[in-house]
């Protein structure tokens, strides 16, 4: 689900290694970009591929996904719709193979995943599970290698263009940052977005991310200095610029922004009315 910055935050991947897929659902819209990204992971010579986030219920995207078979596992990101209402479907479409995510709810035939640094590797490829909460409170990443080649799937936590929005109340800025920290470290190493383009360097893209969320947080503090008595009156004075149509949305992002920086100064919310 994105913010309203549209330009990429890192320079964008010239290629995807020869063991990523790309197969994009056919969701477009202001909060998918271009639509989900569906990752499909085969390391050379091995049966089975893994993939991760079937996306929407859509019947020709699942398809699609299933045409790439045979698939031994499916990993989820988060459990945003635009990411797991395909996931049942596609689980029937697969004979049963198992979904995992760090929600019961959207895990199915498998265990949830679990703590920092689960292996999940098989079928060829090294996984290694990277908690992310943040954007949502059960949002990870996955850490893929063949060989000399890794890559990091960062479904809605980094995306390809654009920043992310911090889901309040399920999302948390404060964790947010700290998981933006934990990915800066990943330099050089290919990001696998849930929506938009690769980019070149997870690591850069969150130094950028960092950097962009410090700047809004000094924006929302001056709001609140000049007078602004609620999130929707935030909202208006920081993000005059986009569209109304997405405060809505923009209103998730304040709110995490207010219980950050309430929680910063021993205030609470701020002062502010959240309502």
């Amino acid at each position: 689900m994105t913010g309203h910055f549209t330009a990429p935050a890192a320079a964008l991947a010239g290629e995807l290694p020869d063991w990523v897929t790309l197969l994009r659902a056919p969701n477009p819209g202001p909060m998918t970009l271009d639509g989900t990204n569906t990752w499909v992971l085969r390391a050379p010579g091995q049966e089975h591929a893994v993939v991760v986030d079937p996306g929407p219920a859509d019947e020709g995207h699942l398809a699609a996904i299933a045409a790439l078979g045979p698939i031994g596992l499916v990993l989820i990101t988060h459990g945003h719709p635009d990411h797991t209402d395909g996931s049942r479907r596609l689980h029937d479409l697969l004979d049963g193979v198992p979904v995992r995510a760090a929600d019961p709810t959207h895990t199915i035939a498998g265990e949830p995943l679990t703590g920092p640094g689960e292996e999940l590797g098989e079928h060829g490829l090294s996984v290694r599970l990277v908690p992310t909460p943040g954007h949502t409170g059960d949002s990870v990443c996955f850490l893929v290698g063949h060989g000399d080649e890794r890559a990091v799937l960062t479904g809605d936590t980094i995306l390809g263009r654009g920043t992310t929005v911090v889901a309040h109340p399920d999302g948390h800025l404060g964790d947010y940052l700290a998981s933006l920290e934990l990915l800066s470290a990943y330099r050089g190493i290919t990001a696998l977005p849930g929506h938009g383009p690769a980019l070149a360097d997870c690591g850069a893209a969150a130094d950028f991310y960092l950097a962009h969320r410090q700047a809004r947080l000094d924006q929302v503090r001056a709001a609140v200095a000049e007078g602004a008595g609620t999130a929707a009156e935030v909202v208006a004075t920081v993000y005059a610029d986009v569209d109304r149509s997405l405060w809505w949305a923009a209103e998730w992002s304040v709110r995490a922004q207010l219980e950050y920086l309430g929680r910063e100064s021993g205030g609470g919310t701020a002062g502010l009315e959240q309502a």
